[in-house]
């Protein structure tokens, strides 16, 4: 007999239970019919089963054991395999182990017999699977074993397994990523799955459950190893800093219950009070805090500040509590109207007549906005078609347009559009929509007009919108008091026909001067209006840090589109990363690696923040949300001393 086929059952460690010993019994016991005298054979090991004896293994329990186990690999119980006729395949598999019986029925006797057997014990990574991916690494493994017959075999075999969705596994239609090669490799066998309840499948169900002693003492299910406890007295950084005061005096000034904490171990300390499990990463009054019962130095809080600031941890797992970043930086005023123009979308409306787009156009020098109904999105070329018919050709060329970043306004094509037509392209920064704050606020003004005009019937909202853009252009508006009619066109249109006594028209160049002296009264109040908000936008940011090319800084995760399990434990910041370019002292360029390819590198002030130098050095950061979350296991004392520092000891 090939020893390979019987090793599972040479290598059945001595059981050390009753419950061991009676799961070795059950599998016996289905080859009793094959053993002449099993019965007293066996009865050693039957009256250790007994619950009114104590267990204990003697001479004669060892002498039954050994020979049971020979008989097992012997003839005329295993038979020698033959491809010409059915196999069945019997597998099971448990928390730590795989078990499998190949068996085939033998011609002069018409019983199943075994052929080998198989037994494997599973790996920590795959003692997570669940369960159906873990009864399905069995037949995996067992293929894969006698892969040199069932592969060759010429009629279809049979497995037999006690999970029963396996019954539906070929069939599936969705499979993960693990399931999909092994199907592939399932492909190459000619078998059928068949369910059988865990009862009967007790054979394959004790091979499989060999390793169980020996999982259970070297795997721990707790923290701790049995017969381990902690020393919650001695703290290792205490003894640290102890054996380096046994060459550095302490000092006078340091109070009699404190440890005075010479240079070399200040680090440790300041790491100990701040990135340990026990403190996680608390700020600058907790690390104190844990610092002050047992430590002192004289520079204790200046340090304790820096190294927190420093934390590379804290820099990418807190939101900072301070105001944004970066002075307002409004731009510039025009001229004169319709030269600089605002354009946004407005999206997610009901379809009203087949509409269910607003493209707003806002003119920035007298607020005036046009509102032109869509059907879906359009394309950078649609979107240039549509601003020559309602824009261009009413109020001519600008030589501005400030948009967002959508694919329209970011195409290749619209940037050859604008610059045939003499217009500079402005894009805002990334995630930072006020910088088209002129469209952004349109947007808001004719969404509230919509829903007092269209409340009750939201499918008329394209009926409405002529109304809500009159009333947007007759209202004056809080910049420079006049209206937007009044702002671009002069005057402001007449509600009521006797508002007006009739007479004479007017000179074409009394209508200009009249124009002229209403856009310089408007660029006054534009500039005045600006200054205001200006004042009262800074109340609520701060001064932005001066950057310069090539430093290091620290980028906000809040628009960013990383791939992660969790949103709520996501760092709030990543990197980081080094400034390419400041393009003005509100907004940078970023050198961004190839899994943000996607994110466009310009970003405001608001969403970045400086790297800070540590007073020492300090550990890397951790990898980026977007690489694999796969963590190595810790051993259960090193990873507890990790946690408290402490000693850990052995007790009997």
């Amino acid at each position: 007999m090939d020893p390979a086929k019987v090793q599972a059952v040479i290598d059945w460690p001595v059981p050390k239970s009753r419950v061991e010993l009676q799961r070795f019994l059950g599998f016996a016991n289905f080859y009793r019919r094959f053993i002449r005298n099993f019965g007293q054979v066996a009865a050693p090991l039957t009256a250790l089963t007994s619950v009114k004896t104590c267990f204990k293994w003697s001479v004669s329990a060892q002498g039954a054991f050994d020979l049971l186990k020979n008989r097992f690999t012997s003839a005329p119980i295993l038979v020698t395999p033959d491809v010409s006729r059915q196999f069945v395949v019997e597998v099971d598999a448990s928390e730590v182990g795989v078990g499998a019986i190949l068996s085939q029925r033998s011609l002069s006797d018409d019983k199943v017999h075994p052929c080998a057997y198989f037994s494997h014990r599973l790996s920590p990574s795959e003692r997570n699977y669940d369960v159906g991916n873990r009864e399905l690494l069995a037949i995996r493994l067992t293929l894969g074993e006698w892969r040199q017959w069932l592969e060759g075999a010429t009629v279809p075999f049979v497995v037999w397994t006690d999970h029963r969705n396996l019954e539906y596994i070929r069939s599936a239609k969705r499979l993960n990523a693990r399931q999909a090669r092994w199907a592939l490799f399932f492909a190459r066998f000619e078998f059928v799955i068949s369910y059988r309840p865990g009862s009967k499948n007790t054979k394959p169900d004790a091979l499989s459950r060999l390793f169980s002693s020996s999982v259970a003492s070297t795997d721990p299910e707790g923290i701790l190893p049995e017969g381990r406890v902690v020393g919650l007295t001695v703290w290792g950084i205490e003894r640290q800093v102890k054996q380096a005061l046994t060459h550095t005096p302490s000092p006078r000034a340091c109070p009699r219950n404190l440890l005075f904490v010479p240079v070399p171990t200040r680090l440790a300390v300041l790491q100990w009070a701040h990135s340990a499990k026990l403190a996680g990463h608390p700020g600058v009054r907790g690390t104190l805090a844990s610092i002050r019962q047992r430590f002192w130095w004289p520079t204790r809080e200046h340090d304790t500040r820096r190294f927190v600031a420093a934390c590379s941890v804290c820099a990418q797992t807190k939101s900072g509590n301070s105001p944004p970043a970066g002075r307002l930086r409004p731009l510039p005023i025009p001229s004169r109207p319709w030269s600089h123009i605002a354009l946004d979308f407005v999206t997610g409306l009901p379809s009203s007549a087949g509409k269910t787009v607003i493209l707003t156009v806002v003119d920035r020098f007298s607020k005036a906005a046009h509102f032109i109904p869509l059907a879906k999105l359009p394309s950078a070329k649609e979107t240039a078609q549509i601003i020559i018919e309602n824009v261009f050709r009413i109020h001519g060329l600008p030589s501005d347009v400030v948009s967002d970043r959508g694919p329209q306004f970011t195409s290749q094509f619209w940037r050859e559009f604008c610059r045939l037509i003499g217009a500079s392209v402005s894009l805002s920064s990334g995630f930072h929509p006020q910088s088209n704050g002129q469209a952004e606020r349109a947007n808001q003004t004719i969404g509230r007009i919509l829903r007092s005009l269209s409340f009750r019937n939201p499918a008329s909202w394209s009926e409405q919108l002529p109304w809500a853009e009159y009333a947007h252009n007759s209202l004056p508006s809080s910049a420079t008091g006049l209206s937007p009619f009044q702002s671009s066109l002069g005057y402001q249109p007449p509600l009521f026909s006797s508002q007006f006594a009739e007479s004479s028209v007017p000179s074409a160049q009394a209508f200009v001067q009249r124009c002229e002296r209403t856009w310089k009264r408007v660029r006054s109040a534009l500039c005045r209006y600006r200054t205001q908000t200006v004042r009262a936008a800074n109340k609520r940011r701060t001064k932005s840090p001066r950057y310069c090319r090539g430093q290091r800084v620290w980028l906000s995760t809040q628009n960013l589109p990383l791939k992660t399990a969790s949103r709520k434990l996501t760092p709030r910041f990543i990197g980081p990363f080094r400034i390419s370019r400041v393009i003005n002292p509100v907004a940078v360029r970023l050198l961004l690696p190839r899994y943000l390819r996607r994110v466009h590198p310009v970003f405001h002030v608001s969403c970045i923040k400086p790297v800070l130098r540590a007073p020492a050095r300090l550990p890397p950061p951790p990898p980026p949300p977007s690489l694999s979350r796969a963590h190595p296991s810790t051993g259960s004392v090193g990873f507890w001393t990790c946690v408290l520092g402490a000693v850990v000891t052995s007790t009997s």
